[in-house]
């Protein structure tokens, strides 16, 4: 099980990548096109037109899946801005009940944020919403990839929380320097 949700962990954080590249593809193009433009303008004294439709609200729904996606790889590298400053001064029994009490609220905002974009998806679908666009994209798909990054998150904050249980130190502790206070 533990080599299956590691995977899956990389796995969204490998798809916040291909995202982020998307991103950055998307940009670079339409920039190259705005420059072939502009030359095309000063040449000919006309502008072509030349751009990619809709691109962005493409870049807007690659953020939103980066950013969703990459919350559970995030959090398991220890990447996440957190505060220990009072968790690394208080004595271990009461730093550890406070770290059960953090992962569990967590997990409980995270699985109830899940259940109501899976309603917000569900009724996108349902109604057959479209983004505003040139390209009408149906918004359950951009959407969707935002339920799966929660989805996950819930997953690996569960996995925390359990894994806290049984003893183990918290995956996102491995990255810190100890003594660090960050």
């Amino acid at each position: 099980m533990r080599k299956f949700l590691d995977a899956l962990y990389l796995a969204s954080g490998w798809a916040a990548a291909f995202f982020i590249g998307a991103i950055c593809t998307l940009v670079v193009a339409q920039v190259c096109l705005n420059l072939i433009d502009r030359v095309s303008g000063l040449m000919t004294g006309t502008a072509i037109g030349l751009t990619i439709p809709s691109y962005a609200d493409f870049t807007g729904f690659f953020l939103a899946a980066a950013s969703f996606l990459a919350l559970a790889h995030t959090l398991r590298q220890g990447a996440h801005i957190r505060v220990t400053l009072l968790i690394s001064h208080l004595p271990g029994p009461i730093a550890r009940v406070l770290e059960f009490w953090c992962i569990l609220i967590a997990a409980a905002i995270s699985i109830f944020f899940s259940w109501y974009t899976a309603i917000l998806v569900r009724e996108s679908y349902e109604f057959h919403d479209l983004s505003p666009g040139m390209i009408a994209i149906p918004l359950w798909i951009p959407q969707t990839a935002m339920l799966l990054g929660l989805i996950i998150l819930s997953i690996a904050l569960i996995d925390e929380f359990i894994g806290l249980i049984h003893g183990r130190r918290p995956s996102y502790h491995s990255n810190e320097m100890e003594g660090s206070g960050e």
